[in-house]
């Protein structure tokens, strides 16, 4: 298990150890992620293992919002990445891709998610779901790579990412809704520098 855990707890370390051997032995990132579920919706649904630091929102962050990306595990060949993705009431992320497959679940709060594709130059809203705590759902691109989350709770959103890439530090696309524009983003971490 070669890697940086920012938190270095035994549940963070024997899950990401889980992942890992799952990845290497799957035939396909679906079989992947089908059989990391299980393991990803307990994650979920236990109250004590994420620190409130890590759950908290930060209002300098590169997202704007209060949007914090804090880093938990990232592999040293940036093949892998767990973090939380905490969203302040009232915020929105900006439309963006992962470059990545993966899971990615609601761990408190509420959310409602947009997922777009391209075509012709154009963004195309082709769904909307609603998200809350326990909720979670593969990202294989092509589909389901461009989305927007916006926390519907009163209270702060937190999700839990798990992507097959050092997302925080990869430069991605931002999108414009109007014009279909991309810009160079990269999201970053609260907690951790990504080299230059």
């Amino acid at each position: 298990m070669n890697g940086e855990f920012a938190l270095d707890t035994p549940v963070v370390r024997n899950f990401v150890g889980e992942v890992q051997t799952t990845v290497a032995t799957a035939g396909s990132p679906v079989e992947a992620c089908d059989a990391i579920r299980p393991r990803f919706a307990e994650l979920l649904a236990d109250p004590s293992w994420l620190p409130a630091e890590y759950q908290a929102p930060a209002p300098e962050s590169g997202m704007g919002g209060g949007i914090g990306q804090w880093l938990l595990f990232r592999a040293d060949d940036a093949a892998l990445s767990l973090f939380s993705l905490v969203v302040p009431a009232a915020s929105e992320t900006p439309i963006h891709d992962h470059l990545a497959w993966g899971l990615v679940g609601l761990y408190r709060g509420e959310q409602d998610e947009e997922i777009y594709v391209q075509r012709d130059g154009a963004l195309e809203l082709v769904e909307r779901r609603s998200l809350r705590a326990g909720d979670f759902y593969s990202l294989i691109p092509p589909r389901d790579d461009i989305h927007r989350v916006r926390t519907t709770s009163a209270e702060t959103s937190v999700s839990i990412h798990l992507l097959t890439n050092d997302t925080g530090c990869v430069w991605r696309h931002a999108f414009d809704p109007r014009s279909g524009e991309t810009t160079p983003f990269r999201s970053g971490y609260v907690n951790v520098a990504c080299d230059e």
